[in-house]
């Protein structure tokens, strides 16, 4: 088990100020790099901080700026709750008005790393002492490792799973151990028995897999690649074939493409008619947090869930979270390495799990996990306020996405990561359409990915 750790406002020893930021300053290599030269991670946080991007904080990230805020007393945070736009980030260094900390996707994180633009953050765990790899999980830190450098400090990590319908499936015979995305021939087959339509047009989806949202877990899942060790493009591997192939499959089965994107388009789905109450779907993929949404009806309803299963048959998940950035040029460095390890320490989310499992409480409420970023954490906050709900359904449901965890992969991270997803989500779409094979439409993604990529790094 990772160790409790709690990031004090004071300065560290300095035996292990020298063992920590001793020798070279580790500037950003040769590649990526904004460089820290001269920022000392250990110092004091004082001052003024600013920070960006933490918008809309509910319970779990108001508890979680009122924990920082306390141990770190003597600093002045001065917050901007707007959400990141990726124009106005860019705006502002161009400019000059450059914040101490920014909160964005991370799948922009070594965008702007290749740009110089972000600050390397390997020294800001040590200074600390937190150990990147254990208190967060792996493939988070992946997300934004580049040039063998970290660049931000990440949080949240909510996978996909298949949400069954049960009583879709028990009407048409299907049982859950039939939604197997490693079998495809079984998978069909219960696709085919819940489909149903009038006239050509969907009236319920055997198998909704959600392809322009979820396509890298399908191309990943079926042993494809985004990028090489490096974080170039490879959308135009032929491991990427069978993915893409199997969408199409899923989708000719329940009328084509276009008719399925009509139909899920129609969805009520965060309302009170939403698809698994209007027995739309018998099963479709979703995130953590989507049983979220259910949960005001659960009563009426029979869920399960199972994992998405790679080729070989093993559980696989792959997902995005944010992450907190220090970019280059900020004026207060080492109170926003503080900070944003404060924000994502284990006594942080301890404090979040409490807010969270103490609204669940007062408003009757089922708590369904918090998925942090931290396995520590994780576990803690389950144990604690994660409680059987008395429905058997949702139990195994909740249970199979923290199943599930064990199996996050990373996407991959690369200069051109927004725009691999983007290219990516255009091959599916003209594959599915049938306007292109998958070899083609491949082919044309990496070429429009390779040309963001070259842009990016270019004199990089």
């Amino acid at each position: 088990m990772t160790r409790k750790r709690m990031i004090f406002a004071a300065v560290l020893p300095a035996a292990l100020l020298l063992s920590a930021c001793g020798g070279e300053s580790g500037g950003g290599g040769e590649g990526a790099g904004g460089g820290d030269a001269g920022v000392d991670w250990s110092a004091e946080p004082t001052g003024t901080l600013s920070a960006w991007g933490f918008n809309n904080a509910d319970d779990v990230g108001q508890s979680r700026l009122d924990y920082a805020e306390e141990q770190l007393s003597d600093l002045e945070i001065e917050l901007d709750a707007t959400g990141f736009d990726a124009q106005k980030f860019t705006t502002r260094l161009a400019s000059g008005d450059v914040p101490d900390v920014v909160q964005m996707d991370r799948r922009y994180v070594a965008t702007y790393a290749a740009q110089d633009l972000l600050m390397p953050l390997d020294e800001c765990y040590d200074a600390h002492e937190v150990a990147p790899e254990e208190d967060y999980y792996p493939f988070v830190i992946d997300d934004m490792r580049l040039d063998d450098q970290i660049w931000g400090v990440g949080q949240f990590f909510q996978p996909p799973a298949i949400l069954l319908n049960m009583e879709v499936l028990d009407e048409a015979g299907v049982s859950p151990e039939d939604i197997d995305t490693s079998q495809p021939e079984v998978l069909l087959e219960a696709i085919e028995a819940m489909y149903e339509e009038d006239g050509g047009v969907p009236t319920r989806l055997g198998f909704d897999p959600v392809a322009t949202g979820q396509g890298e877990l399908w191309i990943l899942g079926m042993g494809g690649q985004l990028t090489d060790a490096d974080g170039v493009p490879t959308l135009d591997d032929p491991a990427n074939i069978p993915g893409l192939e199997m969408l199409r499959e899923v989708t000719e089965a329940q009328g084509g493409f276009a008719e399925v994107k009509s139909f899920t388009d129609s969805f009520d789905t965060f309302g009170e008619n939403n698809q698994y109450v209007a027995n739309q779907v018998g099963a479709q993929i979703n995130a953590q947090w989507y049983p979220n949404v259910l949960v005001p009806y659960v009563d009426d309803l029979e869920l399960q869930a199972v994992p998405f299963r790679d080729a070989d048959g093993e559980p696989f998940s792959v997902a995005s979270g944010t992450a907190f950035v220090v970019p280059a040029g900020a004026e207060n460095p080492a109170a926003a390495c503080a900070w944003m390890l404060n924000l994502t320490s284990f006594e942080a989310w301890e404090a979040a799990g409490q807010a969270r499992g103490e609204t669940r409480e007062a408003d009757g409420g089922i708590n369904t996990g918090l998925f942090t970023g931290s396995p520590e954490a994780d576990a803690a906050i389950r144990e604690e306020w994660v409680v059987p709900t008395g429905n058997e359904g949702l139990d195994q449901t909740i249970s199979t996405y923290y199943d599930v965890l064990e199996y996050g992969q990373t996407f991959g991270a690369s200069p051109a990561g927004q725009d691999i997803q983007n290219e990516l989500n255009n091959a599916i779409t003209t594959t599915l359409l049938g306007e292109a094979e998958p070899e083609e439409a491949l082919a044309d993604a990496q070429a429009a990915a390779m040309r963001a990529y070259e842009n990016i790094t270019a004199g990089g």
